[in-house]
């Protein structure tokens, strides 16, 4: 493998992570993301480049370490995701900003050779100073539901902010479904829970944007299984109507099972039916890629754990 290209490969993965985390919540290491990450990562390409990539390609080509470079399509289209026209674009400016930064650290090193002083006087004066005046990092986040787009408010979430050597704390959203923590830390990790809501663990790192939105998926087991249990037919009618109308008519539907072994076609009635009944196979339900289009999602594909 040309080893410069892969240099510029491994530069343009970190862009493409930082061009994810201005609007999502993630690690920021692309090679950890998996599951919904990577489900929403396509999405926002898909939003971005009218392009799109498969799950089995992120996991070759970005969580691990290829024997060769992407097709040069592949490498245009994450690019343009990251702001230039082309793979080619990529790399001259890339290209450009290596130059400089060895141009600048050469005129650093000629420099610290006749000014060894204030090389070590310098840093230890800036040190001090900064010292005595600790940083506060803010992290806000506002949570919506990742099928109707719409902010959480009806019910406040709770936050468990995980820190460190040290016990957790624990919070609750507003009345506008958000929430913001100041610490002088640049990352932080905490659990969000929902009653009928899928429990999420996020990670965020205070170089993408200070404000986020949240997508929480739907946990369609809990939420069944509260209106079986109070009787209550106008809601469970209520979310079939719902479902009805976010699932494009012709949808196509699809069932993985694990080891590869094949899928099963579902018609938009029978995942309505699947998802509206809380069986123990809706409770092991996980979704595991969906597309929309206007508004409709027109592909998903699912599994049961």
């Amino acid at each position: 493998m040309n080893t410069e290209k892969t240099y510029y490969f491994s530069v343009l993965k970190q862009q493409i992570a930082s061009t994810f985390l201005a609007s999502h919540a993630a690690s920021s290491d692309i090679c950890e993301w998996k599951g919904n990450t990577i489900t929403d990562f396509q999405e926002d390409l898909r939003s971005k480049t009218k392009g799109s990539i498969s799950e089995k390609w992120f996991y070759t080509y970005i969580k691990n370490d290829a024997e060769k470079l992407p097709r040069v399509d592949m490498l245009n289209l994450l690019s343009v995701y990251v702001g230039c026209e082309n793979w080619n674009d990529f790399m001259q400016k890339n290209v450009e900003t290596k130059a400089k930064n060895e141009i600048e650290a050469t005129e650093v090193k000629a420099s610290s050779r006749r000014s060894v002083y204030l090389l070590f006087i310098v840093p230890l004066l800036a040190f001090g100073i900064y010292s005595l005046y600790p940083k506060e990092n803010t992290f806000s986040f506002c949570f919506t539901d990742a099928d109707q787009r719409e902010a959480i408010t009806k019910i406040p979430l709770d936050i468990e902010v995980i820190r460190n050597n040290e016990s957790s704390l624990y919070f609750k959203t507003d009345s506008l479904g958000c929430f913001s923590y100041t610490t002088p830390e640049n990352e932080l990790k905490f659990v969000v829970k929902s009653p009928y809501h899928k429990t999420d663990t996020i990670v965020r790192h205070i170089n993408s944007s200070t404000h986020k939105t949240v997508q929480l998926q739907t946990d369609d087991y809990a939420l069944m299984l509260l209106y079986y249990a109070n009787g209550n037919k106008n809601d469970w009618k209520k979310r079939r109507v719902q479902l009805n109308e976010l699932i494009s008519e012709n949808a196509q539907i699809y069932r993985a099972f694990k080891n590869n072994i094949g899928i099963e076609i579902y018609t938009k009635k029978e995942f309505i039916n699947l998802l509206t009944i809380p069986t123990s196979t809706l409770k092991k339900m996980q979704i595991l890629d969906k597309v929309y289009a206007n508004n409709k999602i027109v592909k998903l594909k699912f599994m049961i754990q």
